[in-house]
């Protein structure tokens, strides 16, 4: 039987639109798109630019708002909430892994990634501190803890950058382009922490890249084409891919949810 945790759906669309311009130029970009994702999956988000990816990934970060449809995180329908509770949603239920880490150079490794939890309370306290050299330590940068951002080689700051991803425990975890900015052996390193989170935590990973290798390492493909969102279920073996076009009256398939 299955673990009720691993059945939880952290993440729901529902016939999602999105929409740019106003007047008479409208342009959609997201055609009434439906996705699942839930509690410990492990998925890449791939698609060329123009594909109306980053504009999937922004809905789903809570960066945006749909122009119809339902975005549920967490069983909360985000189009009943306003903007002050969306910033507190998306700081309970997300952590972000960007391309470029944006650290804060003047600061240290342990204090950002206490950051997320200080952003939330308002302050920064022993306990937010211990948490983060715990995550510090499980991402092998407990020694340049107090090494300031700024000295720290671009390999171990996206290590930093994934311990402040998940400092606050969050159900989902966003990952733009991760390994984008990394060598192929950094990369190799900093894709296995994330896996390796994903295993131990039980936390829902996305992961936007461009290289098809990462891709491939992950439990689903989600492809955008056109502003549509076609999904691929990896199994096994790179041919049993099952591809299933949405938007355009579709059915969830078995076993591809």
């Amino acid at each position: 039987m299955a673990d009720a945790r691993s059945e939880e759906v952290v993440l729901s669309l529902e016939d999602v639109t999105k929409d740019y311009g106003d007047g008479a130029v409208v342009t959609r970009v997201l055609h009434g798109g439906a996705l699942r994702r839930r509690r410990g999956e492990f998925a890449a988000l791939i698609g060329p630019s123009g594909s109306g990816r980053s504009t999937l990934l922004n809905l789903v970060g809570l960066l945006d708002r749909p122009a119809s449809g339902r975005l549920l995180l967490l069983g909360q329908d985000t189009s009943t909430l306003d903007d002050d509770a969306l910033g507190r949603l998306r700081g309970q239920a997300l952590g972000f892994v960007f391309q470029f880490h944006h650290l804060l150079p003047a600061f240290t490794a342990v204090e950002n990634v206490a950051m997320p939890l200080a952003a939330q309370r308002g302050w920064m306290d022993d306990d937010m501190r211990a948490r983060a050299a715990s995550l510090l330590q499980e991402v092998g940068m407990l020694e340049r803890a107090h090494h300031k951002a700024s000295a720290l080689s671009g390999g171990q700051q996206q290590r930093v950058a994934i311990a402040r991803a998940l400092a606050g425990n969050p159900a989902l975890a966003l990952a733009d382009e991760p390994t984008g900015n990394l060598d192929t052996h950094t990369a190799d390193e900093a894709f296995s922490l994330l896996r390796r989170f994903n295993r131990e935590r039980g936390t829902t990973f996305l992961v936007v890249t461009h290289d098809p290798r990462l891709a491939e390492r992950c439990d689903r493909v989600i492809e955008v084409v056109d502003g549509r969102i076609t999904r691929l279920a990896v199994q096994r073996h790179l041919d049993e891919r099952l591809h299933v076009q949405l938007g355009r009256g579709a059915g969830l398939l078995p076993g591809a949810r």
